[in-house]
């Protein structure tokens, strides 16, 4: 185990329990994959014997529970913070002739895979607005102690009953991510902040807040990456148009979309000019409000002309870089600096190791701040 981080790991069916220390000694490493748009996954891999207590885990897993979860806490420099908390949905053995090489390896996914497997078609909601509804749907899932954070639309359409009733159609993830992408929002489950907890996000990409601490490039003992590299693709930028519809003569009104929000703030001082545009035609079969809402969303996205791709040491980062938050780069250049947005991120633990890739992403060249925060 490396000085100043200590891993744990608990598995159970509903309540995971602290793993026995043959399970600890066997373990050969540990993947997390945290996106912003995707659904987190991890992977572990063990050492397998044929006395190994992990025959026990793959009975378990292989059907006599429903569901096996997996909790993963890091501890670093005496802060602990749940890196996952999901359900094993594979497992697989890798056999060797020699004694003791053996692997067992186990995936699995964050828990929004369990409101993924049941169909509830045909399920009233009266009167009900997408985020009460949303908000309902989560509550189903209390006992994997996931607590929905349910962010309002700025243009709120709640259907009248005597017009209109909406009913369920597919799974329970099915529809709350069809209720966010009509409103131009986004739907994770994010595991903690206390373990055993989890936030199930419905609301918009927020690229607001407290960055977390610097990436360092370039600058001797300052510098704590391993590697980061940038590029700039001019032709992602577009402009979105959406349609809406006069109730009168019902010919389709375009309105053009602007790129920034008060969510989604300018992180380039030099934005990408637009080199195409983009019809969103099904808007037109929207309400006013819902297709704002969804070119918002859209002009979000398309204007994220600049990416960033690297890797750290976590303990020479001191802290876990965490996707879907800020964070700032310095010593990369004046049209490199500034403020990103952690699009992806990939922690691999091993004994004696633990490293993450990442991915980020900004609207535009030159930093808006005239100091990055350290």
């Amino acid at each position: 185990m490396l000085k100043g981080m200590h891993v744990s790991l608990l598995i159970g069916p509903a309540i995971p329990l602290p793993v026995p220390k043959p399970l600890i000694d066997a373990l050969q490493s540990i993947q997390v994959t945290s996106a912003a748009g995707a659904r987190s996954g991890f992977q572990i891999s063990f050492a397998l014997h044929n006395n190994s207590p992990l025959h026990t885990l793959l009975l378990l897993a292989g059907g006599r529970v429903p569901w096996l979860r997996v909790l993963i806490v890091i501890t670093v420099n005496s802060l602990p913070m749940v890196l996952m908390d999901g359900l094993i949905t594979r497992q697989e053995v890798s056999g060797s002739n020699d004694p003791g090489q053996s692997t067992l390896t186990i995936t699995g996914e964050d828990l929004s895979v369990a409101m993924d497997q049941q169909e509830f078609n045909g399920i009233p909601y009266p009167a009900m607005s997408a985020e009460a509804r949303v908000a309902l749907i989560v509550a189903k899932y209390a006992i994997f102690g996931m607590v929905p954070l349910v962010i309002p639309q700025i243009f709120s359409d709640v259907p009248i009953p005597v017009e209109k009733i909406p009913t369920h159609d597919g799974t329970d993830l099915a529809y709350v991510q069809k209720l966010a992408k009509d409103a131009g929002y986004v739907f994770y489950v994010e595991p903690g902040p206390l373990p055993g907890m989890n936030t199930a996000y419905w609301g918009p990409e927020i690229k607001l807040g407290i960055p977390q601490p610097a990436l360092n490039l370039g600058m001797d003992a300052h510098s704590n990456v391993e590697a980061l590299s940038f590029s700039v693709d001019n032709t992602k930028a577009s402009l979105p148009i959406v349609f809406i519809q006069n109730p009168l003569t019902k010919f389709p009104i375009p309105l053009p979309i602007p790129d920034i929000s008060l969510l989604n703030p300018p992180l380039g001082a030099l934005p990408p000019i637009p080199k195409s545009i983009h019809l969103l035609k099904d808007t037109a079969k929207l309400s006013p409000m819902a297709a704002l809402s969804k070119g918002l969303a859209e002009a979000a996205g398309s204007a994220d002309a600049v990416t960033a791709t690297g890797s750290v040491d976590v303990l020479r980062y001191g802290s876990v870089l965490k996707a879907r938050q800020l964070v700032g780069v310095r010593g990369a250049g004046s049209a490199f600096d500034g403020l990103y947005y952690v699009k992806s991120v990939t922690s691999n633990f091993k004994p004696g190791e633990f490293k993450q890739n990442f991915t980020l992403t900004r609207n535009g060249l030159i930093s808006t701040l005239p100091r990055v925060p350290v």
